[in-house]
Parts: C-alpha cells; structure tokens; sequence
C-alpha cells in the first residue's frame, strides 16, 4: 500500500487483511466509548422533546438525544477510518447486543411489582416505560445506519486514495443519519401521545440537519483524534479486498 498522501509521520497503509486479528492499543477503549454513548443517548436523550425559541421562527422542537448521539457516528467513522470495516462492525454488533440486553432489563425492572412504601413507580413508568419501543426503532434504525455509514466511509476511503478524509466523514454521516431519521422517529414515535404528525416531521427533518451539522463542527476533533490514533497504532487501514456483509465478527 503506498501513494497515501494524508497519513501522519511514522504511519504505515496497510490493507484490511493485513491486519486482521492483530492487537490494537486503543481499539478497546474506543468501543467501550461508542457502546457507552449509544445506550446514555437512548436512555436520557431519545425520549424528550425539548424546545428552542428561533428568531423570527418562534418556538421549534427537537429530540434532546440530539445533544450527544450523533458522537456515536462520529465515533464510528473513526473506528472505520483508524482500523477498518471489520473492526467497526465488531462494534456496530456490540452496540446493538447492549442495546438489547437494556430493553429487556427495562422492561423486567418495570414490570416488577414495587415496594408499598415506594412511591416512584408512576414515575419510573413515565420514564422508562417507553423505552422498549423507542429502543427497539433505535436498534433497527442503528444497526441500519451504522452499517450504512461504515460501508460507505470505508469505500469512499479507497476511492479517495486516504486523501480529504472530511469528504468521507461528512458524506457517510449524510448517508447513515439520513437513513437512521426515516427509519427511527416513526417506528419510535408515530401515533404516540404528544406526537401529531407534523411535529414528528419537523423534528425528523431537524434532528437530520442537526446531525449533519455536528459532524461538520467537529471535523477539526475528527482530524485531531482521527490522526493521533493512527500514530499511536503506527497503521492506516484500507478497506480494498474487504467483505462488507454485516453478517460476521471477524476483524
């Protein structure tokens, strides 16, 4: 692998395959933050619907989810970037193994019968009774943009050449967050209580806007992180023969 012209100092382009298996110093650590923020942003940040006051547009609503969510995909697109594919869907899988182990102990923990001395059963319900249907869109909505995100940054890597790495974590995350919005906030909110059709649209539409955008801002970190990664683990992997069926947990 030569001819990459992005790579930092020290830095060796090596192809998927090249790697697969080896030890990585900081994979481990940036799993366990992508799984973390994923399962925070479905259980304090999906379910609300705060408001902002615009000028000259008045009051508009958004998820409050939006304040930390999208990091996953910007996390995702490092793992793509930094290790590859196949170390990425490692973590895609492992998101979505939390994901379900959450929404079954939610609802286990609901469901239980509460103390007659506790008085935070109604509110506990208000809370986290929502939860199974908001995670079980989020799953289908992640796993489909998750994946969506990674195929597409990990091809657009090798079309690139490893050149303008912006072009590919802007262009995934449009893709991904794209397809995360139409699947996620009708399967989680469509016919629910306080949810009209209109505002499930406008939120949807903004959620999407939003998402992009903090990609966009956080490319500066994005190439920051991205680079310091890549010369603490001395490689840049490139997804050239790689298989990007979902459906496996090699890496």
């Amino acid at each position: 692998m030569t001819d990459r012209h992005d790579e930092p100092v020290g830095v060796r382009a090596v192809e998927a395959a090249e790697v697969a298996g080896r030890p990585m110093k900081l994979f481990d650590f940036c799993m366990v933050a992508f799984v973390v923020i994923l399962l925070l942003s479905n259980v304090i940040g999906a379910g609300k619907r705060a408001v902002v006051d615009l000028p000259l547009i008045g009051p508009w609503p958004f998820g409050a989810g939006i304040l930390f969510f999208p990091l996953s995909y910007v996390l995702g697109d490092v793992l793509t970037e930094v290790y590859g594919y196949a170390r990425a869907r490692r973590c895609i899988w492992a998101g979505f193994a939390a994901m379900l182990f959450m929404v079954t102990m939610s609802i286990i923990v609901v469901a239980l019968p509460p103390d007659a001395g506790w008085t935070g059963q109604d509110a506990y319900e208000q809370v986290f009774g929502q939860v199974p249907r908001i995670v079980f869109a989020s799953i289908c909505a992640f796993w489909a943009g998750e994946f969506a995100n990674s195929v597409v940054l990990a091809r657009m890597k090798v079309w690139t050449g490893g050149r303008m790495l912006w072009t590919r974590t802007i262009g995934s995350t449009i893709v991904g967050e794209g397809l995360d919005s139409l699947i996620f906030y009708p399967l989680a909110f469509w016919g629910a209580a306080g949810w009209p059709a209109d505002t499930l649209l406008k939120i949807m539409a903004t959620q999407f806007v939003l998402k992009v955008s903090w990609e966009v801002l956080l490319t500066p970190v994005t190439y920051l992180v991205v680079g310091w990664l890549k010369r603490k683990e001395g490689l840049d992997v490139y997804d050239q023969r790689t298989d990007f069926t979902p459906f496996a947990l090699r890496s």
